[in-house]
């Protein structure tokens, strides 16, 4: 839906612009000046006629660019992300098992994907550069520049009437949403690979090992255990004052004292 947005509002625009020349002779003048001019903007190719306002002799001009290579690689690139979202979509529904077959229905989709918002970035960016330039050539003010009639303050040259670029204005920002969809596309398009989860489980026997090896080293043994010396009842050989020999342990001296 977004590149049917962009290709529509781009490659089905068509405008114009009106000027009016009035001469210092009234009958030579001329007040209505139509300028059409559409997709695909080669506006040297635009031709209109303007009074000289020497006698009843015209003049035949025309607007100046050609801004046919930006628009129709803009217009090109929304139209193949239309169909190929499209085949996707088909292939999604009704062909599931045979997508996920051998893991390459992914790896192409990602690899289609990334190319696609490359491309929607670039074709964004020189088309709102192309829609710059066409909107300085079709301004009424630089238009009237190119008649000779105006070059002589005797006569009024005025604006009428501008294009209307609004449907241009919405197609630029169409091209950078489509960059937008596309690209945070990329994330599930690569989940879908099969790649991310092989990390995962990389990840997981990286743990796995790590915690085995713990596990059998020597911080979990318990070194100060029952054979260790320090938790036995200690057993000191003491002689008391009638020659009998006595032992005691952490409640050594409190048993000492009663057999004194």
């Amino acid at each position: 839906l977004f590149a049917i947005f962009a290709f529509a509002t781009c490659g089905g625009y068509s405008g114009g612009l009106r000027l009016s020349v009035d001469c210092a002779n009234k009958s030579e003048s001329d007040l209505s000046i139509d300028i059409a001019f559409a997709y695909p903007f080669r506006l040297h190719q635009v031709n209109f006629d303007a009074p000289t306002c020497e006698g009843k002799r015209r003049e035949k001009l025309s607007l100046i660019g050609d801004f046919s290579s930006s628009a129709e690689f803009f217009v090109t690139i929304a139209v193949f992300a239309f169909l190929y979202s499209l085949a996707a979509t088909v292939v999604y529904i009704f062909f599931q098992n045979k997508y996920r077959e051998n893991n390459r229905g992914p790896l192409i989709d990602f690899i289609v994907t990334v190319v696609f918002s490359f491309l929607w970035l670039v074709s964004s960016s020189a088309w709102a550069k192309g829609l710059s330039d066409v909107k300085i050539a079709t301004d009424p003010d630089e238009v009237l520049l190119l008649m000779s009639a105006c070059k002589q303050q005797s006569n009024k040259c005025l604006p009428v009437r501008s294009p209307v670029m609004s449907s241009l204005n919405t197609s630029v920002v169409f091209g950078y949403l489509n960059f937008i969809l596309w690209a945070g596309n990329i994330w599930f398009v690569f989940k879908e690979t099969g790649w991310h989860s092989s990390g995962q489980r990389h990840a997981a026997d990286t743990m796995e090992k790590q915690s085995s090896s713990y596990n059998q080293g020597g911080y979990n043994q318990d070194t100060y255990g029952p054979a260790g010396g320090y938790n036995q009842p200690g057993s000191y050989g003491q002689v008391g004052e009638y020659g009998q020999s006595q032992s005691y342990g952490q409640s050594g001296p409190t048993s000492f004292a009663n057999q004194i």
